[in-house]
């Protein structure tokens, strides 16, 4: 064989011999390469930013809450009330009407006293005036008992020694002043109810105090007993 044909044939099989070598090289990297990853895209609770409720550091007063709840209250009183005097009209009983007339009178000045204390507190009076459940003028003279004797006993109370804790002196001025005038109310009522036939035709005059509300049949007074009011400053209701 002549030098230069072996010197070939030997490269010709170099040559095979490293393409197989670097052909299988490829293939067991091939086989040995970890998979793909798969993507996981952020669902939308991730992406959105976080909102973080920040609690209102100005916090209503206990006082003030039941403030705004005693002004509904009389509010919605003062509106029931006179639906009963025009019920008791229209039964006969002219005495328990007025009775009823001169208690939303009161309850009128106490709810405009209670918003007078709420707007110095920096808030607003607010009330949602609800219907009347207008019934006879007996079961109205019980459910208006019923109501006078919660506020006297129950509600009022309790407010004013919340606003005592306070040292709120206007709020447990306007609730003191509602209180007693509840208690005469709901004597009245009681005594109206117990006589209903004394209480029927005619008119009966009761006397209102324009600062406290306090109501009366007779005046025997120079002066309020609750709030000092001159006696010819209350109020004439028929």
């Amino acid at each position: 064989m002549k030098p230069a044909v072996g010197m070939r044939q030997i490269a010709k099989k170099f040559s095979i011999l490293f393409s197989a070598t670097t052909l299988g090289i490829i293939s067991l990297t091939s086989c040995t390469s970890p998979p793909p990853s798969a993507v996981v895209e952020p669902t939308k609770e991730t992406t959105q930013p976080q909102v973080t409720q920040v609690a209102n550091k100005t916090q209503e007063s206990a006082t003030l809450k039941n403030l705004q709840a005693a002004y509904n209250g009389e509010s919605n009183a003062h509106v029931r009330y006179l639906a009963f005097a025009k019920k008791a009209d229209e039964e006969g009983y002219g005495k328990v009407a007025s009775l009823f007339r001169a208690a939303a009178r009161a309850e009128e000045i106490h709810s405009e006293h209670h918003a007078k204390v709420i707007k110095k507190m920096g808030a607003t009076p607010t009330n949602k005036i609800e219907t009347p459940v207008v019934k006879s003028t007996s079961e109205n003279l019980q459910e208006a008992i019923k109501g006078e004797s919660y506020e006297r006993d129950t509600m009022y109370p309790d407010f004013i020694k919340q606003a005592e804790k306070e040292n709120n002196k206007d709020a447990v001025r306007t609730l003191e002043f509602a209180r007693n005038a509840e208690e005469g109310h709901a004597k009245y009522y009681t005594e109206a109810l117990n006589n209903l036939t004394a209480w029927k035709g005619g008119t009966k005059t009761f006397y209102v105090c324009p600062d406290c509300g306090l109501t009366v049949a007779v005046i025997d007074f120079k002066n309020c007993p609750e709030c000092g009011e001159p006696e010819n400053l209350f109020l004439k209701i028929v």
